[in-house]
């Protein structure tokens, strides 16, 4: 491969990989990111910083020279957060933001922007058996949701004034080495070996491993189908609560201990401590139907789930036995 990509969240959890990919498939790669201190040296990789990302932000120097941008910054979904004085700082970032890249990408002669957007833009759940299409209507239910959707209708805007070639990628839960979030609190309580209330669930839920996603959206950069085109990508292999938890428990060499609470008694906690969402995620269903971007694209995960949760137990257990020392 040749080119030249710019990557934006570089030093990210989907953004480091990505570079490193792209590097790796013999890409001249620049990586842009609020701070070059953030970024840990790598052979060849251009650094630049933008500073804080939103209708400000001058990405000229970073867009110089550059064929195809792939979109990882942004305000990431935070648990809890007050939704009300989130949604202004969604806004300014994730869709602010993003049309002004898009702008100055058009006026710099970039040829393609890939943007990493959220399944959180088709909804929050789906009735089991019954995956979320690409061509669904969106129904984003939280501030981050609606600012992704936003942000995609921002670039298609952009695109039908000027040229811009577009590809939009809505990834599920995405995991691998250094995830964060719920994932890493699983493993902190798996490690600790804390029994958990979820044994016998039988939702099903799509998830996404790094090394696929970022293997899609390597893909998008240079494949001709791809243009104007919004993608929902899984990995393929569903799996309900419980089974996941085996499965991450298993990778790190222990046993499960699940409790058969029944769902009604989690969803009258979730209600009493006001964390209903965290509930409804855990007992709900989001599947994913990948048929689209397959048979566009010609695409297929590379990586099995249970390959995927091995690497991110593996380098879990490498961080956390390293931090010991």
């Amino acid at each position: 491969m040749s080119g030249s990509v710019l990557v934006t969240g570089a030093s990210g959890f989907v953004g480091s990989a990505l570079c490193s990919s792209l590097l790796a498939q013999g890409y001249r790669v620049r990586a842009a990111l609020r701070s070059a201190d953030s970024m840990p040296s790598a052979q060849d990789l251009d650094v630049f910083a933008v500073g804080d990302v939103g209708a400000q932000t001058d990405w000229s120097a970073a867009l110089t020279a550059v064929d195809c941008v792939i979109h990882c910054a942004a305000r990431a979904h935070v648990m809890h957060e007050n939704e009300g004085a989130a949604a202004a700082t969604y806004r300014a970032v994730n869709v602010e933001g993003t049309q002004r890249l898009a702008e100055q990408a058009v006026a710099l002669g970039v040829r393609r922007l890939v943007f990493l957007s959220s399944i959180k833009v088709n909804g929050e759940q789906t009735a089991l058996g019954a995956p979320f299409l690409f061509s669904d209507v969106p129904a984003p239910e939280d501030p981050y949701g609606v600012s992704k959707w936003e942000a995609e209708q921002a670039l298609w805007v952009v695109s039908a004034q000027t040229g811009l070639e577009v590809v939009v990628v809505r990834p599920p839960l995405v995991y691998g080495p250094r995830v964060k979030g719920n994932l890493l609190r699983l493993l902190k309580l798996l490690r600790l070996g804390i029994p958990l209330p979820f044994d016998r669930f039988k939702n099903q839920r799509s998830l996404i491993g790094l090394d696929n996603l970022v293997d899609v959206l390597m893909l998008c950069v240079h494949h001709p189908a791809a243009a104007g085109k919004t993608f929902l990508v899984a990995d393929g292999q569903d799996l309900s609560t419980s089974d996941l938890i085996r499965q991450m428990a298993s990778a790190m060499g222990k046993k499960a201990y699940l409790l058969p609470l029944p769902i009604y008694m989690l969803k009258m906690a979730g209600y009493i401590f006001r964390r209903q969402r965290d509930v409804e995620k855990l007992v709900g269903s989001l599947q994913i139907s990948s048929r689209y971007v397959q048979e566009t694209l010609n695409w297929m995960p590379k990586k099995t789930v249970e390959s995927g949760i091995r690497g991110m137990v593996c380098s879990f257990i490498a961080e956390h036995e390293g931090k010991k020392k």
